[in-house]
């Protein structure tokens, strides 16, 4: 390894190749210090880094720079990673985040030391994974993986700042077409169900009424049904990828109105079918929760064909629901509690196409304003209101 030669500033070196015949060359800078008792070293490429990073030191940042790789990090703290809040982080969480990671960012830094990742490398990854195609959120799903495990490793000392925090989605390329959620009219909605066997219309009814994801309306027992004085879906549970677990987030935990109409209708198929208390409200022919990818391809699927519906997933139901419910007067804050969003602001954002454009005729002030102020016909007008003078004349 070639010596270290000294600089004008204490503390920063020189590392020249051994092929290198000094003067105005490419050749490192290398910053000495100690930290516990132990000398330690950190290669820069320009003297202006070197002194950044010295001044760094300088400043009480003293921990030697990890030189464990992407690959190796990542392997320990998906295993071993249990969240930033009470409850924990879900195993689907994991999943999930362990399969983003894999991809993309694994083949590209796989080999590299976690401390070398700047935040331009998390830029530039977004970016490859928008021209590839990768939807909004997709990417967001990335950057939150990177994200909550960079900043562990800035928790453990590893690196010195997490270099995806503040990271943007990159805007969609031209030409993509923003994607909005469909909801039914009520007149598709009335033929895809008419579409579909009689034996399954009631759990997509069941869908449309309540909005529930398909994981929840597949995992719902008949201890989740209040059919008593005042009836509910106690959502309390999901299945996802065939398990069935805790529910996606905290404010998935939500009891769910029912109708009178719908109620009949529970009642009528608890009576013709109940199994106990943890069965499944609606079972699989053997007994189990349901699959989605099997009651799509054996139910909706056909149906949707058939009604020359093919946009049509299980999520259009409840968009169809949240339409429903902004139709009948409900607030944002209602239909958000009701869906089992986490912050109002996102049903805002999905949903806002649902609502009425522009602001509305201002006929209703009339009767608001009026109203109070005992007033019966329009405000008086500058050129009809009375002047001093012809107030002191009329005196």
């Amino acid at each position: 390894m070639a010596k270290l030669s000294k600089t004008s500033t204490p503390g920063i070196f020189r590392r020249h190749a051994k092929d290198c015949a000094g003067g105005r060359c490419d050749c490192s800078y290398v910053v000495v210090w100690r930290h516990r008792g132990r000398q330690h070293k950190q290669t820069y490429r320009t003297f202006s880094e070197a002194r950044e990073g010295k001044a760094g030191r300088e400043a009480g940042d003293r921990r030697p720079t990890a030189r464990i790789r992407f690959s190796d990090y990542f392997e320990e703290w998906i295993e071993t990673y249990s969240g930033r809040t009470s409850r924990g982080f879900s195993e689907t969480s994991r999943e999930e985040y362990g399969r983003v990671l894999k991809r993309e960012p694994m083949k590209r830094w796989g080999t590299w030391k976690l401390s070398d990742i700047e935040p331009a490398d998390v830029r530039d990854l977004l970016v490859v994974l928008r021209q590839r195609g990768r939807s909004t959120s997709e990417i967001r799903k990335a950057r939150a993986a990177l994200s909550t495990m960079f900043s562990t490793a800035a928790e453990d000392g590893l690196i010195r700042s997490n270099p995806a925090h503040g990271a943007r989605i990159p805007a969609p390329l031209e030409g993509e077409v923003e994607r909005k959620f469909k909801a039914l009219t009520r007149e598709e909605l009335t033929m895809l169900l008419t579409a579909l066997p009689e034996d399954d219309r009631l759990f997509f009814e069941l869908l449309t009424h309540s909005g529930m994801r398909i994981g929840e309306a597949v995992a719902l027992t008949w201890e989740h049904l209040e059919l008593g004085e005042t009836p509910c879906i106690k959502v309390r549970e999901r299945v996802y990828r065939g398990k069935r677990g805790r529910l996606k987030s905290a404010a998935a935990r939500r009891d769910i109105p029912l109708s009178p109409a719908m109620t009949a209708r529970l009642l009528a198929h608890r009576r013709d079918g109940y199994n106990g208390p943890t069965a499944p409200v609606f079972p699989s022919p053997t007994g189990v929760a349901m699959s989605p990818p099997n009651l799509g391809r054996e139910v909706l699927h056909p149906a949707r064909e058939a009604a020359g519906l093919q946009h049509v997933t299980f999520h259009s139901f409840r968009h169809t629901c949240a339409s429903l419910l902004f139709e009948a007067g409900r607030n944002v804050k209602q239909v958000s509690e009701w869906l089992g969003h986490t912050d109002p602001s996102f049903t805002l954002r999905t949903y806002v196409h649902l609502m009425d454009a522009g602001v509305g005729d201002a006929a209703f002030l009339d009767e608001v304003v009026q109203g109070n102020t005992g007033a019966t016909g329009c405000p008086q007008t500058a050129v009809d209101a009375p002047t001093v003078e012809s107030a002191k004349a009329a005196s």
